[in-house]
């Protein structure tokens, strides 16, 4: 794969993973208090201050994903917020019938958004990213940007060794 279609294909997952969080995260945001309140019928502990730490993390979390901001800490969180949502908010094994299908596919669904992030975690956002803006040194091309971490891994520079040690000249 290219860098060119290796970078869109991290582009379009990032804006992805960010869309099934950030519409609910603003909805949430415009009505805390009745998050709180659906908190608390969970039996969550200071459901005020849980649900307002949720929705600075399910509105900023997602922003920072589709920019490409600190990856590895916003991968985890949003990975980490997941699955608590998703043990909190759909306890299927409370419910029976067409209830309990229903809660254990939002369930489900939950924990494929957490391993998603978790992937964004350890894949990184990719060029077209803050961090591959960062990444790059002003006046910097793109060709050279490129060749950069290469260099650096010492690739192309030196003749590939037998994988012996040099023999030591007699004195």
């Amino acid at each position: 794969m290219t860098g060119r279609s290796h970078n869109l294909l991290l582009l379009a997952s990032r804006l992805l993973l960010a869309a099934a969080l950030l519409p609910t995260g603003v909805a949430r945001a415009l009505n805390v208090s009745g998050f709180a309140l659906t908190l608390a019928g969970a039996g969550v502990p200071m459901p005020n201050g849980v649900a307002t730490a949720a929705v600075v993390v399910q509105v900023f979390g997602p922003l920072a994903v589709v920019l490409g901001v600190l990856p590895a800490i916003s991968g985890v969180a949003l990975a980490a917020f997941a699955a608590a949502m998703a043990v909190l908010l759909h306890p299927f094994w409370q419910f029976s019938g067409a209830n309990f299908l229903t809660e254990r596919a939002l369930f489900l669904a939950d924990l494929g958004l957490a391993g998603g992030f978790l992937l964004y975690a350890l894949a990184g956002p990719g060029g077209w990213s803050w961090q591959g803006w960062r990444r790059r040194e002003p006046g910097e091309s793109r060709a050279a940007a490129r060749a950069a971490p290469a260099k650096a891994a010492g690739r192309g520079t030196r003749a590939p060794s037998s994988g012996r040690k040099p023999a030591r000249a007699a004195a």
